[in-house]
């Protein structure tokens, strides 16, 4: 018998090949573009020199993520009735989730040194546009790429495509680091987010010359709270997608010390701006060789065993950053730091589109992302007022327990979903 979600055709052989090539140029210089304003690193140094605020770096990835997440549940049914993603998906990424870091560079370079309060303002509006807009468009995304890219194929895909990004983007660190010591305060941020918007405008490109397939199976849309009374039933009727939302969500909470790492590591060593840049490029060049081989381990084996493994790095990161006790430490920290960021970005995305039908996926990918939105919120904003009331050490020992334990509940409490839709089939 064949499942529902094998009925939509592949494309062509040819197309395959072609869809491959040009999304692999839209992940590659999407992830070089965000490696010059990291989030991790050049963005918190940025908010850094506009307030002393530790809450407020926090702020910077709580922006990020959670405008990432909310807006999705809410354009899934949407997108769900819609036989084509991709127009929808090329207006949205242009003009929301590009054009505002190019804002973003022009706030900075004109108002960062004599308006800091205002300048900081702008830049989480703008920042909240596009991260939001992203939010708008990756059910859509998502299914592109499903549709597009074959399962087998999908680990690969996400692994080199995120693994050149992060070879361009050690050069990009390297490069952020020179931009940060050799110009001064605004120029240099400024200059970074100049050429992130141009390397992301790149990216766009490749979402534009897909070749996307008609869906076979689009759903009629339904009125928007009934869409949402039928949200329960999911986690209802999919315990294994419910644990591991709860799997994900406790690891999720290991990112109230990861946004405070590079912060921490300035006001221990007090580093300079190469050294800033160095680690940018030690962080982003573990990146590239754990995400071709989280791919491959995702494809053979499955995308629960990346994600607990990305889990344990992150946790051993943050263990390593405040228990070191010196500089060189700092590099360990950031290689592991930068493979379990890599596992997430490679199998994070990958799993979801295998708990569901095809014609679900949309679904599956707004309902995780907004349902895991308050933890990603809270996670970063509790790190502040931790760091601030009691300090660093405490903060990061809760944060490296918190991925730890997630990593444990995604090893060993919920199972691979592409291994209950193969048991399903057999007992068909």
């Amino acid at each position: 018998m064949t499942s529902r979600a094998q009925m939509t055709p592949s494309p062509p052989i040819a197309d395959q090949k072609w869809n491959f090539a040009v999304n692999l140029v839209e992940r590659t210089f999407v992830t070089f573009g965000f490696s010059m304003i990291s989030v991790t690193t050049i963005l918190p140094l940025l908010v850094m020199e506009l307030t002393s605020s530790k809450v407020a770096i926090g702020l910077v990835p709580a922006i990020f993520m959670v405008g990432t997440m909310v807006p999705q549940l809410f354009t899934a049914n949407y997108t769900e009735s819609l036989p084509y993603k991709r127009p929808f998906v090329s207006r949205f990424a242009l003009l929301g989730g590009r054009v505002p870091h190019f804002l973003i560079a022009l706030v900075v370079w004109r108002l960062a040194a004599d308006f800091p309060g205002a300048a900081l303002i702008l830049i989480y509006l703008l920042l909240a546009t596009a991260a939001c807009s992203n939010g708008v468009v990756i059910p859509a995304w998502l299914d592109l790429i499903a549709k597009v890219i074959p399962v087998h194929m999908r680990g690969l895909f996400f692994g080199i495509g995120n693994g050149l990004g992060a070879l361009l983007g050690v050069a990009g660190g390297l490069l952020a680091g020179q931009i940060l010591s050799a110009l001064d305060f605004p120029n240099n941020f400024a200059l970074c987010f100049l050429l992130a918007f141009v390397a992301l405008t790149i990216s766009w490109l490749g979402v534009t010359l897909t070749r996307e397939p008609r869906s076979s199976n689009t759903k009629a849309p339904i009125r928007f709270w009934a869409y949402l009374q039928n949200v329960p039933s999911i986690l209802k009727h999919n315990p294994n997608y419910a644990r591991y939302l709860v799997s994900q969500a406790l690891a999720t909470l290991g990112g109230v010390g990861t946004a405070f790492l590079i912060i921490y590591a300035n006001e221990t060593y007090g580093l300079t701006g190469t050294q800033v840049g160095a680690l940018t490029a030690v962080l982003i060049g573990s990146q590239a060789v754990a995400n071709l081989g989280w791919g491959l381990v995702g494809d053979r084996q499955g995308h629960k065993t990346v994600l607990a493994c990305g889990a344990i790095c992150i946790a051993a990161a943050i263990t390593a950053t405040w228990a070191g006790g010196a500089y060189r430490w700092l590099w360990v920290a950031f290689i592991l730091l930068g493979a379990g960021s890599a596992a997430n970005s490679v199998s994070s995305m990958s799993i979801v589109l295998e708990f569901g039908l095809a014609e679900d996926r949309p679904t599956y990918v707004g309902l995780t992302n907004t349902a895991l939105a308050p933890t990603t919120l809270l996670a970063p904003i509790i790190g502040g007022v931790l760091i601030e009331t009691l300090g660093y050490v405490p903060t990061f020992a809760g944060a490296a327990v918190c991925a730890g334990v997630g990593g444990l509940l995604m090893a060993l409490w919920f199972r691979e979903p592409r291994k209950v839709a193969q048991s399903k089939t057999a007992n068909v």
